[in-house]
């Protein structure tokens, strides 16, 4: 992988974190591949080859339909959310796909409270580079508790 490549990958998860700590949800399905994989799962689930996953998306189309869910059924205590994401590490390069992960963690802002962590752990990801740039083909969303408060409204 070469510096240009790998900066466009910084740059895709930068650009990704932003985008899910703006609030603005139409952004997030854009960094998908039409057909994709998107996971959010325990640790416990993933370390012991269980497929039960928190929330599990299989296209664009389904998390455009998640889009839909937050902005227009789910009712839940307004929040801020922030997404920090380190650099990502890259496993595997080959085939037109990057084999990476990166540690992330999340804070939530309720109004008029202050900032708690709200999850932490790793993605792990396959990247594929289409015509409009790097996408993520699939997302495997690996947080470290078993226990969530409430529940998770918002993509990681």
């Amino acid at each position: 992988m070469d510096f240009h490549d790998y900066f466009d990958l910084t740059q895709l998860y930068a650009d990704y974190a932003a985008a899910v700590s703006s609030g603005d949800w139409d952004l997030w399905p854009e960094f998908f591949t039409e057909e994709c994989s998107y996971r959010l799962q325990p640790r416990e689930n993933h370390e012991r080859g269980f497929p039960l996953a928190t929330l599990f998306f299989e296209s664009k189309g389904m998390l455009k339909d998640r889009v839909y869910g937050i902005r227009e059924t789910l009712f839940h205590d307004p929040y801020y959310q922030r997404l920090v994401v380190g650099t990502p590490l890259v496993r595997k390069v080959g085939g037109g796909r990057i084999d990476c992960e990166a540690n992330y963690a999340v804070f939530r802002t309720k109004l008029s409270t202050e900032t708690t962590v709200f999850n932490v752990g790793r993605t792990i990801d396959v990247v594929v580079r289409t015509p409009q740039g790097l996408k993520f083909e699939s997302r495997l969303v690996v947080y470290d508790s078993e226990l969530i408060p409430n529940a998770i409204i918002y993509p990681i």
